[in-house]
This record gives structure tokens, sequence and C-alpha cells, in this order.
């Protein structure tokens, strides 16, 4: 029998695991909570967007009164002191991530979309592409790929190559890149 007061492990955890009540939304709330993300994280606007937008929905269904079409225009006005403040620039991200991405042997098509999931636009994720492509080609991110997935020449076992062809193939396309390039990867030699 448990006495009251007394806390056990089961129900430590289970305090933990209880989220804190979010505190009422209010123009400065959302400025220090855009700050503290960008503190932490790279983030194009429409990434800190959807992140303040979420704030505000879990404050407004615990308290009451709130608004959030006009919570809504606190956040569209935070989004546009933080661009012209330069605190907040799509550009940078998305020219950081796009060679971070490449030089980590990302292809070109894997950037595109990585980038186009975080909110970059159609013309600037051109002028990236063009940049991360020009410092690192192609077929250079195909062989750092393949080095890492050990695909190819760069499998454990070579004795198995003939083999595991058609699976290595498979995720060099998996990855991204054409199959000319797959195929000149895998069946290459180790460079």
């Amino acid at each position: 029998m448990i006495q009251p007061g007394l806390v056990t492990e089961d129900s430590a955890k289970t305090q933990r695991r209880t989220r804190k009540k979010p505190r009422k939304i209010s123009p400065r709330s959302l400025e220090n909570a855009a700050l503290f993300y960008l503190q932490r994280y790279s983030a194009t606007a429409k990434t800190l967007k959807r992140v303040l937008l979420r704030k505000v929905d879990r404050s407004l269904r615990v308290h009451e009164g709130g608004d959030r079409n006009e919570a809504r225009g606190w956040v569209d006005a935070l989004l546009e002191k933080l661009i012209r403040n330069g605190l907040l620039d799509d550009r940078a991200y998305a020219h950081g991530r796009a060679q971070s991405l490449r030089a980590g042997g990302r292809s070109s098509r894997a950037i595109s979309q990585k980038l186009r999931m975080k909110g970059v636009s159609a013309e600037l994720l051109s002028q990236t592409l063009a940049t991360a492509t020009s410092e690192v080609s192609e077929e250079e991110a195909a062989r750092i790929w393949a080095k890492k997935k050990r695909l190819g020449p760069y499998a454990r076992d070579a004795s198995q190559r003939a083999e595991q062809r058609t699976k290595h193939l498979a995720a060099m396309a998996r990855a991204g890149f054409s199959f000319a390039l797959a195929k000149k990867i895998v069946d290459g030699p180790v460079e």
C-alpha cells in the first residue's frame, strides 16, 4: 500500500511526462520564443512561422479570450522585423544548408527536395543549387555517398560485389543520382 504524499518512481515519471501549461501569448513572448529558437537553430521564415503558430495554437487551446487572427498578425510583423534586422535570412540558410548537404554527398535532387520542404523559393533554390554544384560536382557527391554507404567498390565484402550490384544501384537511385552516374560509380574502381 502506498502512503499518501509518498512519491514513487512511477508517479515521478508520470509527472515528468506532463507538459507545462503554456503561457498566454503576447507579442513580447513571441519575440522571445523566436529569438530563442534562432539561437539554437538556423531556420527559414516559413519554418519559424510554423513554429510560432504552433506556439500560438497551443496557448489559445489553454487560455480563453485569445484571437488567432490577431496572433497571426503579431507573427507576421515579427517575421518582417527579424528579416529587416538580418536575423532571419532565407538566402544564407539555403546557401549554407546546400553546401553542407553537398559536402555530405547529397545529390542535387535531394538538396532541392530538402530545401523546398523548408520553404525556400524556387528562384532562390535554383541560384543556391548553381553555387553548391560549382564547388562539389554531382560525381564527387556520388562518390562521397558511395563511400559513406559502402556501395560498389567501397563495399566491405568485395567478393559479393556482383551479387550486390542491383541493390547498390537502387540505393544510389533513391539518393537522387541518375542511373548513368550510379552505374559509373558502382561499377567503377576505387578512387
